[in-house]
């Protein structure tokens, strides 16, 4: 990705969903300041000292007094959040915060409604999976935690499902959101990586909404201000 140099923060909201990340946020949020004019930290019922540590670093935290989940805690930060564009970003440490600018500069130009970070690999194979099946109708690196939205759209968007494989791509392109792509870092992360079987369960929601392909309707897809696109994701 083609590095974007700012000199003052830009008009935009970074929300960060994190569980237990208290060892790894502050280096986020860090690299976060310099970057957003405003960063809101969804801490998910965490056990630790996440929520103690964000408020140190000056981000607006919410805390969930139960684990609501991972789509959940974006949508609590979506609806916090008051600049246009959002960037959704995980807390652990993978994403490096310098490759936001040229992901949310199209969203920011009018020029995309969604802009996602595409990874060179995916982690776990029930992911690329995921991701083969929601490329029939749109292809994008659709499990990406660092992606760029307009506040419009993110507002909009159902946010249903288990995880965002599949979803959070075929979700936009219903609602005839302009998507397109950039290449970002993705930085290694000393953590254990589970078999995730909530992607069995998410195989259902994605197959839901490439059937709803056939029953636009069920969306009203027309009646959300947003340009229709084509059949694939701009590079």
């Amino acid at each position: 990705m083609t590095k974007v140099t700012i000199t003052e923060p830009l008009d935009i909201s970074v929300v960060v969903p994190a569980y237990n990340e208290e060892s790894r946020i502050e280096q986020v949020l860090r690299a976060l300041r310099p970057l957003a004019r405003e960063v809101v930290v969804v801490d998910d019922a965490s056990t630790d000292l996440t929520a103690s540590v964000a408020m140190r670093e000056g981000a607006i935290v919410i805390r969930n007094d139960a684990q609501l989940g991972y789509l959940r805690a974006i949508s609590r930060g979506f609806r916090a959040a008051t600049r246009p564009v959002i960037v959704v970003i995980d807390a652990d440490g993978e994403f490096v915060a310098d490759d936001i600018p040229a992901l949310a500069a199209p969203v920011l130009n009018g020029e995309a409604d969604l802009v996602l970070g595409s990874r060179e690999r995916k982690p776990r194979w029930s992911e690329s999976v995921l991701n083969w099946l929601a490329s029939l109708r749109v292809r994008g690196d659709s499990g990406t935690g660092l992606r760029a939205l307009s506040r419009d759209l993110a507002l909009a968007l159902p946010m249903t499902g288990k995880c965002v494989c599949g979803t959070s791509i075929l979700e936009p392109y219903l609602l005839g959101a302009r998507i397109e792509q950039r290449p970002i870092r993705v930085v290694p992360v000393a953590k254990e990586r589970r078999v995730q079987w909530k992607h069995a369960l998410q195989l259902f929601y994605v197959l839901r909404l490439l059937v709803a392909f056939r029953r636009r309707n069920d969306f009203r897809a027309d009646s959300h201000p947003f340009s229709k696109n084509a059949d694939h994701v701009e590079e």
